[in-house]
């Protein structure tokens, strides 16, 4: 199926797929034909065994600037309820391999709900993100009351929701946001190299590491902790477990094979 606003490489680095936000006259804007097709592209790319970390991208001056608010101004309430984006977001946060964002520019509204449903966010010094819907006479919508209060506290987070201003890459690194910032130039590439380093890692382990972390902010702690032992011994189930650990005794490079 031909997309017109997202663009998909395959083997960008070894076993990395690096997935582009096409509209930069909007400053990729997410209306809803790009989110289906960025959902589209995410759960496929989720199937292919030849990939094992994702990179999702916008360009220099945007990642994402927020949803389309044309698409929207003149929605009702119901018609929001049932809106086709709506399980998107969902979805984007059930990719089971690792995704990073990398980021530049602009990265509001939507477009920084984008960015937090992925794993590790990747920013240029330049780079700005922000929840500024309050602005419109909305609130973010898309899961930003809840996971930037996750990742950066509830006083941030009313600070920056109820007055929708901008933060920079610097604040969100320090706030938890971002993984790393780097320079402008090489965002990108930083990106693709982060995603490169996790790819050569043991693809069920690292699926099932992700799966701990994110349930450390959705289950108590206890539960966390069960499930953190369960997969932890799942993981002696694996070739790739028998094989990383001959290869340390044995002071040579493992060959994970994902099995």
């Amino acid at each position: 199926m031909p997309m017109d606003f997202v663009k998909v490489t395959k083997a960008a680095k070894p076993y990395v797929a690096l997935v582009e936000l096409n509209r930069p006259k909007e400053l990729n804007a997410l209306n809803s034909q790009l989110l289906h097709e960025l959902r589209n592209a995410m759960q496929e790319l989720d199937r292919d065994e030849a990939v094992r970390a994702i990179v999702i991208t916008g360009n220099a001056r945007a990642f994402a600037a927020g949803a389309d608010i044309k698409e929207m101004a003149d929605k009702t309430a119901v018609e929001m309820m049932t809106y086709k984006q709506s399980g998107v977001w969902g979805d984007l946060k059930k990719i089971a391999k690792p995704v990073v964002a990398a980021v530049s520019g602009f990265c509001l509204g939507g477009g920084c709900e984008l960015a937090m449903t992925c794993d590790i966010i990747v920013a240029a010094e330049s780079a700005q993100f922000g929840q500024p819907e309050i602005k419109l006479g909305i609130l973010p919508g898309a899961g930003g009351t809840q996971r930037l209060t996750h990742a950066v506290g509830k006083a941030r987070a009313m600070d920056l929701i109820l007055t929708g201003r901008f933060f920079s890459a610097a604040e969100a690194e320090r706030w938890g946001l971002v993984s790393r910032i780097v320079p402008d130039d090489t965002y990108l590439a930083e990106a693709l190299h982060l995603a490169e380093t996790i790819a050569q890692m043991p693809p069920v382990a690292v699926r099932l590491a992700k799966e701990s972390v994110n349930a450390a902010f959705e289950l108590p702690l206890t539960e966390g902790l069960q499930l953190e032992t369960k997969n932890a011994a799942l993981l002696f189930s694996t070739e790739d477990q028998k094989e990383g650990m001959k290869a340390f005794v044995e002071k040579r490079k493992a060959n994970f094979v994902g099995k």
